[in-house]
């Protein structure tokens, strides 16, 4: 029996801008005309890219178009895009909200979605009966529910206000009740839609810990949606890069976190200065490059990472008065070092600054520069993602051998002593 849970073929869903359906009687008089006689729904070849940025000419847009992806049993697939890309389409056809325009979905077992704050909430019950409520419509039976009860709403953290309406509760609350709810309730098949971001940090933790054991320890399925990529990148082994309502790139969710990041705007994927940069203007960054004590083009671990940055007319400040800041973060965004003048301070006597970081630390993989320039206290020069440079393998440790790229991005000297 094959271990694939969900099936997405040829998968497309089309709206008719500004109305409910097709929008006139004689639209789906056309329609049905065409259906009974076995005729392709002539409204299917016409319709414009899901592209907000751009006005169109259509009064239809596709907001999915063929799309064609499998996830197998315990997988937690990571859904990522910008605003309008398609996703909440997407969980929505999943989780059978709404039918598709065409193509089809298969899946096996039950499906427990989350794709709003409170999904499925009366707003005049109460706490505890919205957990009955919602594990009815899950296919509960009362039983299963009250032997789940208790473990839901500890885990919820609302016991105090389990007997109060739900709308009495914060955003916060909610989002802790509906996806205790849905995780406990035993589903074959979790969708959560960004909701967790509403949760506090501490609930976060406790989410993305719940997810883990769900598709780990009792192998099922999570489809998660987040335009957190530290989260995804934590949560999810593969993922799925949607970009106007098509499959841009899907696979390891490394790639697909790159990817989206290269498509963000904010990366010049070049290694060239990019113009979108703040401050006063008073001495501004003008070429920045970065290459290997062994190669000018490449740098490999081990070797002596240089960072070389060229200024105008910085020479006519003094020393004490310039400050140079360089962040270095990985593909998903979080600093992994800070390296600045103010730490191993210079002086300066030239429009050209070397930042030399000896038998570079930093793990295989793609990393990014953001440059700040200080004058006298006040920014000058900072642009974020200025430079994209990749570190390719090479030799750090005796065994000739690296950690897994997600078990760390830096690597440390030690030694092991027997006593």
């Amino acid at each position: 029996m094959s271990d694939v849970v969900i099936k997405v073929e040829n998968l497309s869903k089309q709206y008719r801008l500004g109305e409910l359906g097709t929008g006139t009687l004689s639209h789906d008089l056309n329609r049905w005309w065409h259906r009974i006689r076995g005729k392709e729904d002539p409204y299917l070849k016409i319709g414009e890219t899901n592209d907000r940025s751009t006005k169109g000419n259509s009064d239809y847009v596709w907001a999915l178009r063929d799309i064609n992806f499998e996830v197998k049993q315990g997988e937690v697939l990571g859904i990522i895009g910008k605003n309008g890309a398609g996703k909440s389409t997407l969980l929505k056809l999943l989780s059978r909200v709404t039918a598709p325009t065409t193509g089809s979905i298969k899946a096996k077992g039950r499906i427990a979605s989350l794709l709003e704050v409170g999904t499925g909430f009366h707003e005049e019950l109460t706490g505890r009966e919205n957990i009955f409520l919602n594990g009815a419509i899950l296919g509960m039976t009362k039983a299963e529910i009250r032997a789940k009860f208790d473990e839901i709403v500890a885990f919820s953290g609302t016991e105090r206000y389990i007997d109060t309406p739900v709308k009495r509760y914060s955003s916060g609350m909610r989002v802790r009740l509906a996806f205790a709810v849905a995780a406990h309730l035993d589903p074959e098949i979790l969708i959560v839609d960004e909701v967790l971001a509403v949760g506090d940090a501490e609930f976060q933790k406790k989410a993305i810990g719940k997810m883990q054991d769900i598709s780990k320890e009792q192998g099922r399925t999570v489809l998660f949606v987040s335009h957190n990529m530290a989260t995804i990148s934590k949560l999810c082994k593969y993922g799925l890069v949607l970009k106007n309502g098509t499959i841009d790139v899907v696979g390891h969710v490394n790639d697909c976190v790159e990817k989206y990041y290269s498509s963000t705007g904010e990366v010049n994927l070049k290694g060239e200065l990019i113009v979108n940069r703040s401050g006063n203007g008073r001495v501004k960054l003008r070429a920045i490059k970065v290459y290997s004590s062994i190669s000018e083009h490449i740098v490999s671990i081990g070797s002596d990472l240089i960072i070389e940055l060229i200024f105008d007319s910085l020479i006519k400040y003094n020393t004490n008065d310039i400050r140079i800041d360089l962040r270095i973060d990985n593909h998903i965004g979080v600093r992994v070092a800070w390296l600045s003048t103010e730490l191993m301070p210079i002086t300066i006597n030239s429009n050209r600054i070397n930042f030399i970081v000896p038998s570079c630390p930093l793990n295989f993989g793609l990393y990014y520069i953001t440059t700040c320039i200080y004058i006298l206290g006040d920014v000058s020069d900072w642009i974020q993602n200025a430079y994209q440079f990749s570190v390719a393998e090479g030799n750090f440790y005796s065994s000739l051998k690296l950690p897994p790229k997600e078990q760390s991005d830096s690597l440390v000297n030690f030694r092991i002593e027997n006593k």
